[in-house]
């Protein structure tokens, strides 16, 4: 047995329905091995809060080590974890193909699973990840949601800190008085016929976030595409189900799996691509669905015609070329590579989408922001989110660009919070997603 390994990492399916996964003495028994092998390599010790927690732990118990860690104890580890997987995908040398076979963020899923399933998992910590129809309720109300949401308001944030569990601190997703699925029904960009891509035909997969929060992604999405000559439907079957993943409710997320490959599967038949504006969302649709449903050959054909957003403009520029107009963008970018993202194996696609664009400065920022979707917000977790946070915001701040830009809208709203306490006269424009920087590039938006 080698020490490490340099092959690449493979994942094995959850096997999430035999009844050992959720058996706590099983559990219990692959969380100490797995935690063994973590305490004597130290490797992920700069990354979430799991494993600082977890040496700490060890630390503390002395020469016993891992055996002198009450399993009690392992839930702050289990709750640290965000699920970013960098260390499965950047750091750990034990991942399969290695005889080790660790895979810490799944270890956490089925830890969670084991939780959810002794009912301990809580009522309001369930209702924030109710996604799609926190945001059918929101939309009618979109004004007085985003007051009653927004940071800084004393009335309404200490009482949602008190009910939900949401620190008073915390940036909140805004929501829109208009969906995606309905702005992109009442108007459709004209497809470019002089565009080398002319002919391709993409199905943009709204997501939650970009049809209730943040549309405007969307419309950048379809912008470019368009411009590019792709011809594009906007489509929102329901959320991917990542949500309920950080929670280990993955019977849920196998039936939207199952939903939704049955919703986009007669585009796909049809020669149509699948394009995922939200990082945290492609991850789920290429790897984790298949993983959860490893037989099921309708979602595996699906995950094979699933893009990243920065991905498909990328290979449009490698197969066809992009079409003519784009201008620099002023000021320069500093660029997060989001976590889920990079988790995706597929290189840094949005560096080199915005490094097309001429004459314009683009700097990667590869540290994770810290916020981990709700994980971020929840009391408790913030100050955390904001320390993880740290080493991408001065990044930034050192970066002095006029533009910030994530991958993930929560990681990109995360890090220019974050910034203002780093450095408070340093102030970019609002962070946005590459795709609305090249519609920009574009004049499109």
């Amino acid at each position: 047995m080698r020490e490490g390994s340099l092959e690449a990492p493979i994942r094995h399916p959850y096997g999430w329905q035999d009844a050992a996964f959720t058996d706590p003495v099983q559990l219990d028994a692959e969380l100490r091995r797995v935690f063994e092998i973590c305490h004597g390599c130290r490797r992920c010790f700069n990354l979430c809060d799991s494993f600082p927690r977890l040496f700490d732990l060890v630390d503390a118990a002395g020469d016993a080590e891992i055996a002198g860690v009450d399993s009690g104890d392992f839930k702050s580890v289990v709750d640290a974890c965000t699920l970013c997987d960098l260390c499965f995908m950047t750091k750990c040398p034990y991942v399969p193909p290695h005889p080790f076979a660790l895979d810490f963020p799944h270890l956490m899923v089925r830890s969670r699973a084991t939780q959810l399933k002794a009912g301990q998992l809580a009522f309001a910590d369930r209702q924030l990840t109710e996604t799609d129809r926190n945001g059918r309720l929101a939309r009618p109300v979109a004004g007085l949601a985003n007051w009653a949401t927004r940071r800084g308001n004393g009335l309404t944030r200490p009482l949602l800190e008190a009910v939900a569990g949401i620190d008073r601190q915390a940036e909140l997703p805004r929501y829109a008085g208009q969906t995606l699925v309905m702005q992109a029904k009442a108007a459709a960009p004209a497809v470019n016929p002089a565009a080398p891509a002319y002919g391709r035909q993409a199905a943009i997969f709204a997501t939650c976030f970009a049809n209730y929060n943040t549309p405007e992604i969307g419309l950048a999405t379809r912008a470019v595409l368009a411009h590019n000559g792709v011809a594009t439907e906007v489509v929102y079957p329901g959320c991917c189900g990542m949500p309920q993943l950080e929670h280990g409710d993955l019977e849920r997320v196998a039936a939207k799996a199952r939903h939704t490959a049955q919703a986009l599967l007669p585009l796909v038949d049809r020669g149509f691509d699948v394009v995922v504006p939200v990082p945290s969302c492609a991850l789920m649709m290429k790897f984790e669905w298949p993983l959860i449903l490893p037989e099921d050959t309708d979602v595996g054909r699906l995950a094979a015609a699933v893009f990243d957003v920065s991905e498909y403009v990328v290979d449009i520029a490698r197969k066809e070329g992009l079409a003519d107009g784009l201008r620099p963008i002023e000021g320069g970018i500093s660029l997060h590579l989001a976590c889920h993202a990079r988790a995706q194996n597929m290189g840094p696609k949005a560096l080199e989408m915005l490094r097309l664009l001429p004459d314009t400065k683009v700097l990667p920022v590869e540290r994770c922001s810290g916020h981990g979707g709700s994980w971020g917000i929840k009391k408790g977790n913030f100050d955390v989110a904001m320390k993880v946070g740290k080493p991408a915001m001065r990044q930034v701040v050192k970066n002095a660009t006029r533009h910030l830009c994530s991958e993930c809208p929560l990681a990109g709203a995360h890090l220019a919070q974050g910034i203002e306490a780093v450095a408070a006269e340093v102030k970019p424009d609002r962070s946005l997603h590459p795709i609305q920087l090249v519609a920009a590039a574009y004049g499109l938006i």
